[in-house]
């Protein structure tokens, strides 16, 4: 008897192509990402003339093959020396205003329908500006995107770990000043080794007694105590980055167990050296044991990413089933930074338009008891 040939696997995504048009099409979250390190590389050389700055680099090649450089696996201090180039340009109120409208009109070009933007308003000081004409200078920009395209944003104001506790309280009080008027959170930023958050501590407990949401940069570049520092001395709601999580499952069961996100950016991870490589990235396993994560863009100029290139090297890398995708782009739904009110609107109208999609492609998932939690 004849035996008939196996029959050949199937991607329910389709061809390459096929795929990154169904990726770009969904609405989407990004949650992670910084202002300095997202400006249009056009901008920056633009921004540069008007302004007589002398960049290290002359032209696009010459950034690009600067930023290949910092950005080769190293380290995440090496990394983050790609930020002394962009901070050069971003000095000036307009400049700043411009930076934050490119940003969201990029996104929204991908259709980024919810997007946190970062940053510390105390390194945008060199030429005199005060720290509210900076964010003044950020909420314009966004809130021009807003009006012209309809993406919703918000700011987190940033401390920085090796800047001084008490510059760190003077933006926490930045962003209890500006909450309700743009700023939607405080984080702290920069190396992990030798900067633990719970110096900050005031800074936080001043923005937790003014109900401002909190993440910290955490777990990237450092072990799971960097986590436990911002979850029981800062009192994060989400977590940046938490690559390091899994080396701890009492820590790990405490972020699955409260529901605390992790804002995830696999480029930039392998980048810092926080994963060896992607498929090394422990993304599968956090979403698999039932962790919130959500995926985000972190540095779209310096990691040389978009929201889509992120949700591609996912899909690829891990195997993400179509459901994989949908809850994924749940988590990163619910885990904003919005009135609960208003984050069930946002929620409902991105589930309708994320099943339309997968259904029109015909790879429909079903919901799950945890699409509830």
């Amino acid at each position: 008897m004849r035996r008939s040939q196996p029959r050949r696997q199937t991607s329910p995504w389709g061809d390459a192509r096929r795929r990154r048009s169904l990726l770009l099409a969904l609405p989407k979250t990004d949650l992670h990402v910084h202002l300095d390190g997202s400006v249009r590389p056009s901008t920056i050389f633009e921004l540069a003339k008007e302004q007589r700055v002398k960049l290290s680099v002359r032209d696009q090649a010459g950034l690009k093959r600067f930023l290949s450089r910092l950005t080769s696996g190293v380290s995440l201090p090496t990394y983050l020396k790609a930020f002394d180039l962009t901070l050069s340009v971003l000095q000036e109120a307009a400049a700043l205003e411009r930076a934050a409208f490119e940003l969201a009109e990029d996104s929204h070009r991908e259709n980024v329908r919810y997007m946190e933007v970062r940053y510390c308003p105390a390194l945008h000081t060199k030429r005199g500006l005060g720290l509210s004409e900076i964010v003044d200078a950020v909420v314009r920009g966004l809130s021009e995107a807003e009006r012209r395209y309809g993406i919703q944003t918000g700011i987190i104001v940033c401390g920085i770990r090796h800047l001084s506790p008490k510059l760190s309280l003077t933006l926490a009080d930045l962003a209890v000043a500006y909450a309700g008027r743009g700023v939607v959170g405080f984080d702290l930023a920069g190396a992990e080794k030798d900067y633990p958050a719970k110096a900050h501590r005031e800074a936080f407990d001043r923005v937790l007694r003014n109900n401002v949401n909190v993440t910290v940069h955490a777990g990237e570049a450092f072990g799971p105590g960097s986590i436990r520092q911002a979850l029981h001395y800062c009192g994060a709601h989400r977590i940046g980055h938490g690559t390091r999580l899994g080396e701890d499952r009492g820590t790990l069961d405490y972020v699955n167990d409260h529901r605390i996100p992790l804002e995830m950016c696999l480029t930039s991870n392998v980048q810092t050296r926080a994963v060896p490589t992607l498929a090394a990235h422990p993304f599968r396993r956090y979403l698999k044991l039932g962790v919130r994560v959500t995926l985000n863009t972190d540095n779209r100029l310096v990691s040389s990413t978009t929201m889509t290139d992120e949700w591609e090297r996912a899909v690829k890398a891990f195997r993400l089933s179509p459901f994989d995708v949908r809850q994924v782009l749940i988590n990163g739904f619910k885990s904003a930074f919005v009135p609960f009110r208003e984050k069930g609107d946002l929620l409902r109208r991105a589930l309708e338009e994320i099943d339309a999609h997968l259904l029109r492609a015909r790879i429909h998932g079903t919901e799950s008891e945890r699409d509830l939690l």
